[in-house]
């Protein structure tokens, strides 16, 4: 590859991110120098050594390239992309001579370290190596994810010289597959178990009778004869050369021929029978491998694609390590984790989409969602991209979008008056986090109302999912909101203007982030339990005793927990706000509707959460009705719940004390325990009428002993006919998209400020 480039280096510098234009480098004296297409990579490290007047010995520690990607037309922004190695470095200077005119210069972020440094800390350094190395094979991928970029790592197609790398592609949003893989409708209605892998079916090519091709043996595309071919060469442990690859013919010799071995193939398609036939075929190879590998050449990315399609079909979000052991049992070949890896996302784009078109078609299948299931709710908030310091006309970056469908708005209106809020991580390409918003049934069955993309738990993007939330999902009053104690849902709450404090709403804590929380905070994990349980006390008697136990281990404990609040986080002063449920749920939600999706595209995702809640819908809305016309009254847990307190109730001593029959004492047998229970009030000393709406043992036995229908005290939300209204709502079919309107708006793209970085990294600013 002949001609120059002209370096910029920079360094003790910093790295400047969220600029108009993307990622920046900055420093105090940069230096430039002319380097040719030929350099190899030790020789750029040299170079850059020598380029540092120093008396210090010093060597180069981190390479970055300031690397442009083309968003959309002549539009660029630039992320990071790291020089670790001969090819890196060559896609690099690829990459240049493509955007050369518009980017004459090639800008690099270079560490140094001192050779003393490096040598005095060595082990510090081996240790550092050993945790990326460590991190590669764990079940973090975020390094992978910011430093590669599928492609074809090696392809027959190619004869004579390399593949050539595509940079930026930016396809039309039809382009994005729409049709419904199984996994974007499977729901694991479990919610609180992982499953492990399933049996997988290996894809593969049929088994050749005698383990060798013969003349005449016909397949139905030129595909699937290349793919004999390679799975041939691997098991036999051989190579081969192409020397014709065509649309109409593919011929290969073995790498040794002429030197000991005369394998060669020859297919060609038959125009008449409409299929590939073997034409030439010299038998099998009398040849063997001259080293031992861990891998194979024709072991390529379209190969392992496709032999762990079943696996990603099933599981996105399976681990790379998983991968690698699934192929070395296939193919009894260990590949690199990088080639697992970008296998992975070329399977995950052929089934889900890329992520540049998932961006692109986004508002397009929302827009049609809309249209197809009026009183869905979509907001979108973007920001400009600019052009140089103009504003790109025609193209936005999403910012944060906000969805709702119709069946969950409507769904909310029959189920508790709580709403439990919480976000979690995305795992894909891009950074951000997943708000979603979850009802309760009065089956104790979590139902999902809303969700929301945003950049991160900040204010502005609490402020966004809440705000929308009340305003077209969680709109009548007097409801109950449980999450997590971020500070930045404090100030989103307090900016709400009283759409989620009192009288409006009560806002209360998760016990899962309280427990986690003290963790943190007095590192003492033999006291989370007592802090559980001081949440979950339903009497002020049973906080007190709780509460003394954890004063009496320590004070600065208690003065912690009292800061929290009472009402925001103990039943026994929550005025039954919370209906027993202490906890945001995200992790039921994560387990059941979202589980595998956080690891997809943004327009998968938003697709998982519409087909896997139909099919929430639909089973329950199928169960709901079978237990209903069997005659049953109330829900499963409230029949179970009524049953087991009619058991308890029979060893309670009741004296009335009113001529109303409102309030009653009850004594329970033999603890002889008083409590007052006041049914017109609806309270109970013992806190779990009050707590659950539900007829406690001791309301039961006030009933019983004066002929009254304790029917009367079940909450109208745990009886069938209400629970059915949650799921009556349905889904519909979306519809083939060839029959959509054209999408009226701006191109939506990425945010490049949410692309992973790799991991060591200079810090941003």
């Amino acid at each position: 590859m002949e001609g120059t480039a002209n370096l910029v280096v920079y360094h003790n510098g910093e790295i400047i991110q969220n600029t108009h234009e993307g990622v920046s480098f900055a420093c105090e004296n940069p230096f430039s120098f002319v380097v040719p297409f030929t350099m190899t990579f030790i020789e750029l490290q040299n170079g850059l050594c020598q380029r540092m007047k120093n008396d210090m010995l010093r060597r180069v520690s981190n390479i970055l390239y300031r690397n442009p990607v083309i968003i959309f037309g002549s539009l660029i922004q630039f992320d990071i992309m790291p020089i670790i190695d001969e090819a890196s470095m060559q896609n690099m200077f690829h990459i240049h001579r493509q955007t050369q005119v518009r980017q004459p210069k090639i800008e690099l972020y270079i560490e140094f370290e001192n050779v003393e440094d490096g040598i005095q800390h060595y082990s510090d350094i081996e240790d550092d190596r050993v945790e990326v190395y460590e991190g590669m094979n764990s079940d973090s991928e975020e390094v992978f994810e910011a430093t590669y970029e599928a492609g074809n790592e090696d392809k027959d197609d190619a004869v004579g010289g390399e593949a050539a790398v595509e940079n930026v592609v930016v396809p039309p949003a039809v382009s994005q597959p729409m049709s419904v893989p199984p996994f974007i409708r499977i729901l694991d209605l479990n919610a609180m178990h992982v499953p492990e892998f399933s049996e997988y079916t290996n894809i593969g090519v049929d088994d050749l009778e005698d383990g060798e091709f013969r003349i005449g043996m016909e397949y139905s595309s030129r595909k699937s004869v290349v793919t004999a071919i390679r799975s041939y060469t691997i098991s036999r442990g051989v190579d081969y050369n192409v020397y014709e690859s065509e649309p109409q013919t593919f011929y290969a010799k073995c790498k040794m021929y002429g030197r000991g071995c005369d394998w060669l193939i020859r297919a060609s398609l038959i125009q008449k029978k409409g299929c590939w036939e073997i034409q030439r075929y010299n038998g099998r190879h009398t040849c063997t491998m001259g080293t031992i590998s861990q891998d194979h050449s024709k072991l390529d990315l379209d190969t392992v694609a496709e032999t762990i399609r079943p696996l990603i079909e099933t599981d996105p979000s399976i681990k790379v390590k998983s991968i690698i052991a699934e192929v070395q049992s296939r193919f009894n070949y260990t590949i690199s984790y990088r080639k697992a890896w970008l296998a992975k996302q070329k399977s995950i784009a052929k089934f889900f989409g890329s992520w540049k078109d998932s961006y692109q078609a986004l508002p397009w299948w929302l827009s049609v969602m809309v249209q197809k299931i009026p009183g869905s709710v979509v907001q979108i908030e973007t920001r400009p991209l600019y052009n140089g310091s103009e504003e790109a006309g025609g193209v936005k970056i999403l910012h944060r979008v906000f969805w709702s469908f119709n069946p969950c708005v409507r769904a909310f209106k029959h189920c508790k008056p709580l709403v439990q809020v919480d976000g979690t991580h995305l795992y894909g390409k891009y950074k951000g986090t997943l708000l979603v918003a979850v009802a309760q049934d009065g089956n104790q069955n979590i139902v999902p109302i809303a969700f929301a993309l945003v950049e991160g738990e900040t204010v502005d993007a609490w402020h966004f999912f809440l705000r929308n939330l009340r305003s077209y999902v969680v709109r009548r009053d007097g409801v109950g909101m449980i999450s997590g104690l971020h500070e930045s849902i404090r100030t989103a709450v307090n900016r709400s203007g009283g759409d989620w404090q009192p009288p409006r709403a009560w806002w209360m804590f998760c016990i899962r982030h309280i427990s986690s929380n003290f963790l943190k905070e007095f590192k003492v994990p033999h006291l989370q339990k007592l802090v559980v349980n001081i949440g979950y006390s339903r009497t002020v008697e049973e906080y007190n005793i709780n509460y003394k136990r954890l004063e009496e281990r320590g004070e600065a404990y208690a003065r912690w927990c009292d800061a929290i609040g009472l009402r925001h986080w103990v039943l026994a002063f929550d005025e039954g706000h919370r209906w027993g449920h202490m906890t945001t749920n995200i992790v039921e939600c994560i387990n059941s509707v979202l589980k595998g999706a956080r690891n997809l595209p943004v327009l998968a995702l938003v697709r998982a959460t519409y087909y896997r809640l139909n099919e929430l819908f639909t089973q329950k809305s199928a169960e709901t009705h079978e237990r209903k016309r069997a005659g049953f009254t109330y829900s499963v847990f409230a029949q179970q719940r009524i049953e087991a307190n009619m058991q308890q109730a029979g060893n309670i001593v009741v004296h009335r004390f009113d001529g109303r029959n409102d309030v009653f004492e009850v004594r329970e047998m033999p603890s002889e325990k008083v409590l007052v229970v006041d049914l017109a009030r609806r309270t109970c000393d013992c806190g779990n009428f009050q707590v659950e709406r539900l007829p406690c043992r001791h309301v039961i036995a006030c009933c019983a002993n004066r002929r009254l229908n304790w029917q009367l005290y079940v909450h109208d939300v745990y009886k069938m006919t209400e629970v059915r209204k949650v799921y009556r709502f349905e889904f519909m079919p979306l519809g083939d998209p060839e029959t959509w309107p054209d999408y009226q708006g701006p191109t939506l793209v990425a945010n490049p400020a949410l692309r992973r970085m790799p991991k060591g990294s200079p810090k941003l600013t």
